[in-house]
């Protein structure tokens, strides 16, 4: 993989409680210059689609702890896409997939796939789960319609790992999300099996590549 096709592999994120827009801004600015994806607050969204329309745009849904309610999450979606979102990254319910209420846990995000038309991205945050819990969640969004599991918010202690991806890679394409920031931690990550990184730190592992 050359330095361009891994620049399309990124992800570009700001999603911190304290992000303004200038901070999207600035993320847009990194993307189109580097060539990278972005994902940003769904707030921003309509700002974000109209100062660069041209760049891959996620934003999240029931971040960053996936307790909101359904039908939340469904608003949320559409909203998204209406606003000109091109991808979701939706938070995974943990206690109910950690309580064994694993028909919520589909319906929940089946109600977000079936919301747009736009890929889906399940984060499961394997920090805070079992392996048997991960192979759950990688089952049940498979079973649900996702069309990527995402490792990590960035919000819990710990993030991607090779093991997980190589896990959940078992399921569906994997967006290894949290603690990436060299070009060789994103690069062991695709090589495990990772379709896409997420990272606030797009540009320093850019410029790390050699």
């Amino acid at each position: 993989m050359n330095r361009d096709d891994l620049a399309a592999a990124i992800d570009h994120t700001v999603l911190g409680p304290e992000t303004t827009v200038g901070d999207v801004e600035r993320v847009l600015d990194d993307a189109a210059q580097y060539g990278m994806n972005a994902c940003v607050p769904p707030c921003y969204v309509p700002e974000a689609t109209d100062y660069e329309p041209d760049v891959t745009l996620a934003t999240v849904v029931g971040f960053p702890h996936g307790q909101h309610h359904p039908e939340v999450k469904r608003a949320e979606a559409e909203r998204a896409w209406e606003d000109g979102a091109d991808e979701l990254d939706m938070v995974l319910n943990v206690g109910r997939l950690k309580n064994g209420e694993h028909d919520a846990v589909r319906d929940d995000i089946e109600g977000v796939v079936a919301a747009t038309p736009l890929p889906v991205k399940v984060i499961v945050e394997t920090a805070l789960l079992t392996d048997a819990e991960k192979h759950a969640a990688g089952k049940l969004a498979k079973e649900a319609g996702a069309d990527y599991l995402k490792t990590s918010t960035g919000f819990a202690d710990g993030g991607a790992t090779v093991e997980d991806v190589e896990l959940l890679a078992e399921y569906l394409p994997v967006k290894a999300s949290g603690g990436i920031g060299t070009a060789d931690e994103a690069r062991a990550m695709l090589d495990a099996g990772a379709e896409r990184i997420g990272a606030s730190s797009g540009v320093g592992i850019l410029e790390s590549d050699e």
